[in-house]
C-alpha cells in the first residue's frame, strides 16, 4: 500500500492548528428565539423564473426539508437565503436575529462544492475558515473530532476522499457560530457512519434553537422535520 509522506514543517504547522485555542469564545448555550419568514418570494436565474409566490416560515428549532424534482429551485432557494442569488420579488426576514447583521451573515451555506485548498492540511483549511468567519464556536481540534477527522489533521486536503472532504466542509459549521444552517444535499458522499454523525450534529443545533433548511432527495433521519415542496409533487 502506498503511503502519503507529509513534510515535517507542514505536519508541525497542522499540529499547531489542530490544538484547542483557549481564547476562542464559547458557543452560546441556546440561540435567541428567531423566525425566518418568506413572503411572496420569487427567484429568477438566467432569465428564467425558478419559483414565485413562495411562502414559508421556519422557527427556532425547526428543520425544513426542501424537496422537489431536479430544477425546481431547491438549491436556488438556499443560495437566495445565503445572499448569493438576488431576490426577484417578495420579502425574506429573520425575526429576532441580530439587527446589525444582514441575514447572510447569520447563516452558513453548505453547497455542492467543498471549498477547500488542496495544498493546505485538513487543520489549516479549517483554521482558515475559523479566522475568516470569525464567529467563535468550537476550536479546530474539537470540530475535526466531531466529524471524525482529527487523526487526519496534518494530511493535505488533496489526499482526502470525497466523503472526507464533505466531512471537512461540515466541520466549518462548527468553528463559526451561526444560527441558520443552509444545507444542500448534506449527506452526499457520506457513508452510513458519517451520516449518523451529521444527524447528531444537526439535532444538537436544533436543540440549541437553531434553524436548518436542507435541500434533499432522501429522508434526513430526524423526527419532526417539516417539508417544503417546490415544483409540485416530486
Amino acid at each position: 500500500m502506498s503511503q502519503v509522506v507529509v513534510p515535517r514543517d507542514k505536519a508541525d504547522r497542522g499540529s499547531r492548528l489542530a490544538r484547542p485555542t483557549p481564547s476562542r469564545p464559547a458557543p452560546p448555550a441556546e440561540w435567541p428565539l428567531m423566525r425566518l419568514v418568506a413572503s411572496a418570494l420569487s427567484c429568477v436565474r438566467g432569465g428564467r423564473e425558478v419559483f414565485s409566490g413562495l411562502e414559508f416560515a421556519a422557527a427556532a428549532g425547526d428543520l425544513v426539508a426542501i424537496i422537489g424534482p431536479n430544477g425546481a429551485g431547491k438549491s436556488s432557494l438556499l443560495r437566495l437565503v445565503a445572499g448569493l442569488v438576488p431576490i426577484a420579488s417578495g420579502q425574506l426576514a429573520l425575526e429576532g436575529g441580530a439587527p446589525d447583521l444582514p441575514l447572510a451573515e447569520q447563516a452558513h451555506y453548505l453547497g455542492h462544492l467543498d471549498a477547500l485548498k488542496p495544498s493546505l492540511s485538513v487543520a489549516e483549511n479549517l483554521q482558515f475558515w475559523a479566522a475568516y468567519l470569525g464567529e467563535g464556536g468550537l476550536p479546530v481540534a474539537g470540530a475535526l473530532d466531531a466529524v471524525g477527522l482529527l487523526g487526519l489533521a496534518d494530511l493535505p486536503a488533496a489526499y482526502l476522499s470525497a466523503g472526507q472532504r464533505r466531512r471537512l466542509s461540515v466541520a466549518r459549521l462548527l468553528v463559526a457560530e451561526r444560527p441558520i444552517w443552509l444545507l444542500d444535499e448534506p449527506t452526499s458522499a457520506l457513508d452510513a457512519a458519517a451520516q449518523q454523525r451529521l444527524v447528531e450534529l444537526m439535532r444538537a443545533h436544533l436543540n440549541r434553537r437553531g434553524i436548518i433548511l436542507a435541500a434533499t432527495h432522501a429522508p434526513l433521519g430526524i423526527e419532526g422535520a417539516r417539508e417544503l415542496c417546490l415544483g409540485g409533487t416530486p
